[in-house]
């Protein structure tokens, strides 16, 4: 039998397992989506004349869609959730991770509403909107990771070594 040749070059193994990537990628994530949701929720929340405070984001009581206030927090979140997909693509890139990443955020979230209001989240419209922008984020960031990944792989700059 001929012994299977291990590969080197400028890629890694996939199935090798690296907790400081995997924390930092977590933690990549989550500043990213903190730092984009709280952007978009200042613009939101000067667009409707309200005042900026963190229940705009953890307090689940503000999700609600009787006025113009409660509907631009639901529309920071779906607009955060698409731009969760290409940070996702973007540090993330691979199609495997997608989902894990994308609950993995929404995880630490539910635990940072439940430790800001004291309380487990109970509200159906809040509940909606996460799993509803968990679902976004997964799903369209799996589409472009996807589209990455099934590049073709350009041969043209390969040496006269090669034999194909």
């Amino acid at each position: 039998m001929a012994k299977i040749k291990k590969l080197t070059g400028s890629f890694r193994y996939m199935q090798q397992w690296d907790p400081c990537l995997i924390i930092s990628q977590i933690v990549a994530m989550q500043s990213v989506l903190y730092l984009t949701l709280c952007l978009i929720v200042a613009v939101m929340q000067d667009l409707t004349g309200s005042t900026r405070t963190l229940d705009h984001i953890f307090e689940y009581h503000e999700l609600h869609v009787r006025d113009n206030e409660g509907r631009s927090i639901i529309l920071a979140f779906v607009l955060n959730a698409v731009i969760g997909a290409f940070a996702l693509w973007t540090i993330v890139g691979r199609t495997k991770l997608c989902l894990d990443f994308s609950c993995t955020y929404h995880g630490i979230h539910l635990l940072i509403c439940w430790f800001y209001n004291s309380n487990f989240p109970t509200t159906f419209s809040w509940w909606t909107l996460n799993i509803a922008c968990a679902a976004i984020t997964c799903v369209a960031g799996e589409f472009l990771c996807l589209r990455t990944e099934l590049q073709a792989i350009p041969l043209s700059n390969i040496g006269a070594k090669v034999d194909l």
